[in-house]
């Protein structure tokens, strides 16, 4: 009923910058919340970023605040993650996911929140 599809990961430098977008279409666009999660090879999928449609609320793991910024167009169709001075470990494959059934601003960095996952893209930062 929904579908994600996320693009622009690549190789970047450390200190570089990559913009990484997640266009989403099925029956509806609405949903209460739209969050990006990025896995690691061997490691938990985690919450980077969240934007919340219920409140225009974003939330940012401590690891990447001050340095990504999550946004949406203005027809909510495709949301977006700003990445700046990215690090070395900031490599991973990043995945968008859309909160479709429920809200709570506690729950947005919970995997189990979201009810449909895009198919990722990888990031890499290495020089």
């Amino acid at each position: 009923q929904v579908q994600l599809v996320e693009s622009g990961g690549g190789l970047v430098q450390p200190g570089g910058s990559l913009r990484l977008s997640c266009v989403v279409s099925g029956f509806t666009l609405d949903y209460y919340a739209i969050g990006w999660f990025r896995q690691a090879p061997g490691q938990e999928r985690e919450g980077v970023a969240c934007f919340s449609t219920t409140d225009g609320m974003t939330f940012y793991a401590d690891s990447v605040k001050g340095r990504f910024t999550i946004s949406r167009d203005n027809r909510k169709s495709t949301a977006y993650l700003e990445m700046n001075n990215l690090k070395p470990e900031d490599t991973a494959v990043y995945y968008c996911a859309t909160m479709n059934f429920g809200y709570n601003s506690l729950s947005v960095f919970k995997r189990n929140s979201y009810d449909y996952w895009g198919q990722g893209t990888q990031v890499t930062v290495s020089s």
